[in-house]
């Protein structure tokens, strides 16, 4: 029996068809009995099709004797595969026939040239390969939706960006304040992935219907998509080695970010960044950038995990590691106890300083940091409060672009639109004024706010002072009367 095969990957107007490839074939058949094989929607880069396979086993089980195809590369387009695939063809005594390449494997010279075809046409693949690979790139830098899983807190709408047709993320309101809920959460010290499941389970609040899981939360987490960029953003991936395709003056701290593994790269993304690639979004962030930072930065540390145990005896828990094994301290009735030591007794322990005694050191230490660092340190803002800073700081740099904008117009104008021009420019001066004002007001309140946490130090309450410690210190490291603290200023 014969066998005519068939494949079409994608319908195109300029492509031919399953049908009119088995007709042509059928000719080649000369009328003797033949069965039909096709597979549709599927690559020829390898051999999982199902049509493709049912032949084979067909093959396997002496019901053919010839294999026609339209085009070579209908059946094939890797040069491993094809090779295997003559093997099976040989060892059960099958012929080939490519009708449009016009020849057969009867003959020497058409199995050569059966096997030079077969070489271009897996040259032909690579290459469309790579074609596709270098436009995908090209447009990723010019900020066009890429295709792939909506996040959550946005919908996709169309969108024209200069002459292409695109889309773009817009918030969706109810998600995109789960989205804000999450980063203030999670930037608390204390705050674990399974904390905030749990209080999503008991408000009933569910991801488009399905219950939150780590995995979901570690990729919202990951995700630039959300941040406000600004130049702080700019700095980060720039410090990380990562190719940033916009300059810094675009990074107004209103457009989240696009972020692409780079081509040759075989690392995860989210934690190998050198060489991968960032581009400023079309569409509105979500978070301030200082929230996903610092969200980021406590991923990073420790592996990214929170404490084991919530803190209750010191405000130091789960900053303070063993500094001979690396394992984290406990505080037991007051001393500081190794956890490796507690558990396989292998670990000599950090000493014989108290938990009081290392409280005193760090909050010593603490309140120098601050001294230092007051003249040049913008205040950290609570993870409940957007600060003046992300509530003005965006409405006042587009208000100063529109009055550039404007006063650029007025050489040119005429008198009427000259008197349009000064009434709109007039306006736009007194409301960059009202947000200059509404600023300073606003940092001004957290000068005061950091200047209490300078110099009324003791009379921080518990969780104060983990806040303070959170933003100000990676990881305390006490191996006998030495302790080594990483700061993250």
């Amino acid at each position: 029996m014969v066998a005519i095969y068939a494949r079409q990957s994608v319908e195109r107007s300029d492509s031919i068809s399953i049908e009119s490839q088995v007709e042509r074939c059928a000719l080649e058949a000369g009328g003797a009995e033949y069965r039909v094989y096709t597979d549709c929607g599927y690559s020829g880069k390898d051999t999982q099709r199902p049509g493709f396979q049912a032949m084979m086993a067909d093959m396997r089980g002496g019901l053919l004797e010839k294999v026609v195809v339209y085009k070579l590369d209908r059946i094939s387009r890797s040069i491993l595969d094809f090779s295997a695939m003559m093997e099976v063809f040989s060892a059960h005594h099958v012929e080939f026939v490519s009708t449009v390449e016009k020849f057969d494997t009867s003959s020497p010279m058409g199995r050569a040239m059966l096997s030079i075809c077969a070489v271009f046409a897996q040259l032909e693949r690579e290459t469309i390969q790579r074609r596709v690979a270098d436009a995908y790139f090209s447009r990723s830098q010019r900020s066009f939706y890429m295709g792939g899983r909506v996040p959550y807190g946005y919908r996709l709408v169309p969108v024209q960006l200069g002459e292409v047709r695109t889309s773009r993320y817009e918030p969706v309101p109810e998600e995109a304040e789960v989205v804000r809920m999450i980063y203030a959460r999670y930037a608390e010290p204390e705050c674990s992935y399974g904390d905030i499941i749990r209080a999503f389970q008991a408000a009933g609040i569910t991801r488009r219907g399905k219950p939150w899981v780590r995995t979901r939360l570690a990729e919202l987490l990951h995700n630039p998509i959300y941040v406000r960029a600004d130049l702080d953003i700019y700095r980060f991936y720039q410090a990380h080695g990562v190719v940033i395709a916009n300059p810094p003056e675009d990074f107004a701290g209103t457009n989240g970010c696009y972020y692409y593994r780079d081509r040759q790269s075989t690392e995860r993304k989210q934690t190998h960044l050198e060489g991968n690639h960032l581009v400023l979004a079309p569409h509105q962030g979500l978070v301030s950038s200082e929230l996903w930072l610092r969200c980021w930065a406590k991923r990073r540390t420790a592996g990214g995990a929170c404490p084991h145990q919530k803190a209750k005896n010191t405000w130091l828990a789960g900053k303070i590691k063993c500094g001979l094994c690396g394992y984290a301290l406990v505080d037991k009735r007051g001393s500081l106890l190794c956890s490796h030591r507690l558990e396989t007794g292998s670990c000599p322990g950090p000493g014989g300083l108290s938990a009081l005694e290392l409280e005193n050191l760090v909050g010593q230490a603490v309140q120098k940091k601050l001294a230092e660092a007051f003249p040049v340190l913008s205040p950290p803002e609570p993870a409940a409060e957007a600060g003046a800073r992300f509530r003005y700081g965006p409405q006042l740099a587009r208000t100063e672009q529109e009055l550039r904008v404007l006063s650029g117009r007025l050489a040119d104008a005429d008198e009427v639109m000259y008197r349009y021009l000064s009434r709109q420019i007039q306006a736009l001066d007194l409301e960059r004024a009202r947000l200059s004002e509404a600023l300073s007001a606003g940092e001004a309140q957290r000068r005061d706010g950091f200047r209490r946490h300078l110099t009324c130090w003791e009379e921080l309450d518990f969780a104060e002072k983990r806040r303070v410690l959170d933003l100000l210190v990676q990881v305390i490291r006490v191996s006998g009367d030495a302790v080594e603290i990483l700061w993250r200023i």
